[in-house]
């Protein structure tokens, strides 16, 4: 059995395969979770369901053989995308969910998202207690389940996003896939939506040949922003390679990165609901704390930890609306969604905004938040058994910065946010944040400045300097220029 132990992250797992896990390790893994879901008491049903990669349905088929070795069922619902798993919990009536998948990562690698309380997904106690079972082979072997074949949840789930909504304006939109399994359902639902759909290498191709299914990468946003110019779309939305994150540029092909998409969002969402609670993760820009729209509607804003176990486990206890994170991962709760993750359900919100605008165009909603400049979300490598422990100390580097005065880009220290890593908010407004990637040997960097673009650059130039202390810290995963 070839199995590596940091596969298991914070709230999901990926490996490459078949270097790092193998397909009896994948077995192992599916023994592990009917042990986990009998220990835990949820029932013995699963949804599992998986993406288009080449190796993906016989992972898939191990993981589930592996399950049903514990007397769990498996409901296979087939290749579909991760949110379509959450949903048939839902439609199905079952507790738990393995999706196989490794998202936008490269080809050559997958993985598993799980939860056994829906809409919630294993946070990082449930992945620990996951993680032992199956290193320490403690697996509650019964037998006697079966696997099901679950027919037609794409268009159960397609149903249900489209279901009592109407789109009034004439839309075209650019539909960029990245030739990931998103390809198979998302031109569908804008057809469905009435909008003239312009496809942009949504053709099912596990080898991603053009560039991963990433739309925060600048690579991807840059291909979506030129399909939109030559086809005169009113937008153009990306999604990632399991379909839970957005990517979104305008109609003169300018990124629209998703936490201000979150506030365009939000803004027509409590002009609807005055009141209502959201959750943004604190690599999001500032404006939704400061907006005097959601201030006017009476809505109110807390920033949390990043990561989507952690999101709808914050959506669950604080009865929020909606949720929104950098990263692109969107989430509504009732009486819109159901709490998790959805990159398609926020293409049909996006929808609404802008029928809700009939004479507007997006880079003018954008034009109207308040000014500010945001980098990218930018990665520089660090290995995974060093990246918490750098995050730690860089954390306590700033709180001493802090206690003696010092400053980042001419501008004192007024706070730290620590909920996940260190957001380090200056005396201008401006801010810095490092932490530590949940899924991949990476740091993660985010900077916004609401003075100007020359202080951004100024701001990531110093911000990079201390950082950079740390010897364990490498590269970027791609260049920045304010």
């Amino acid at each position: 059995m070839r199995i590596c132990p940091s596969g298991f992250r914070e709230y999901d797992a990926r490996w490459r395969y078949p270097d790092d896990i193998d397909l009896e390790g994948i077995f192992a893994v599916g023994m592990g979770l009917g042990t986990q879901m009998s220990r835990r008491s949820v029932g013995r049903k699963i949804v599992v369901g998986h993406d288009h990669r080449s190796y993906s349905s016989a992972v898939k088929d191990a993981l589930s053989d592996g399950i049903i070795q514990t007397g769990a069922q498996v409901c296979d619902i087939g290749m579909c995308l991760s949110p379509m798993a959450y949903f048939a919990q839902f439609h199905l009536d079952v507790n738990a969910v393995a999706m196989v998948t490794a998202s936008h990562n490269p080809n050559g690698w997958t993985g598993i998202k799980v939860g056994f309380d829906r809409p919630c997904t294993h946070g990082v106690d449930e992945m620990a207690e996951l993680r032992e079972l199956i290193l320490d082979r403690d697996f509650d072997l019964t037998g006697g389940a079966r696997i099901t074949v679950i027919a037609d949840i794409s268009d159960a789930y397609l149903d249900d996003l489209v279901e009592n909504v109407s789109i009034s304006r004439p839309l075209r939109v650019v539909c960029a896939t990245g030739n990931g399994t998103a390809g198979a359902f998302a031109p569908k639902l804008l057809r469905r939506l009435g909008v003239d759909v312009v496809e942009r290498h949504c053709q099912l191709d596990h080898s991603f040949p053009h560039y991963n299914p990433n739309p925060e990468a600048l690579e991807m946003l840059a291909d979506m922003g030129a399909a939109v110019g030559e086809s005169g779309a009113d937008f153009g939305i990306g999604l990632d390679g399991d379909g839970d994150r957005l990517g979104v540029v305008d109609e003169t092909g300018s990124a629209v990165f998703a936490d201000k998409l979150g506030l365009l969002l939000a803004r027509d969402l409590a002009a609807a609901r005055p009141g209502v609670h959201f959750l943004v993760d604190v690599k999001s820009t500032g404006l939704f704390a400061i907006d005097p729209v959601l201030s006017f509607f009476g809505a109110t804003v807390e920033y949390c930890k990043t990561g989507h176990s952690h999101v709808k486990q914050g959506m669950r206890a604080s009865g929020a609306l909606a949720a929104f994170e950098k990263s692109g991962h969107i989430y509504f709760g009732p009486p819109i969604g159901r709490g998790y993750d959805c990159a398609l359900r926020a293409v049909v919100a996006l929808c609404h905004l802008m029928a809700h605008q009939p004479n507007a165009r997006l880079s003018d909603l954008v034009a109207g938040l308040p000014a500010s400049w945001c980098s990218p979300t930018l990665s520089p490598a660090c290995p995974d058994d060093q990246k918490y422990q750098v995050v730690e100390r860089l954390t306590e580097a700033f709180r001493l910065m802090q206690r003696d005065g010092e400053m980042i880009a001419g501008q004192k220290i007024t706070d730290i946010l620590t909920a996940n890593g260190a957001r380090v908010q200056l005396e201008n407004g401006s801010w810095a944040l490092v932490r530590a990637s949940s899924n991949t040997p990476n740091l993660v960097v985010v900077c916004e400045s609401f003075t100007s673009k020359a202080y951004l650059h100024d701001l990531f130039t110093d911000f990079d300097r201390i950082i950079r202390r740390e010897p364990a810290i490498g590269d970027y995963d791609q260049n920045f220029t304010a």
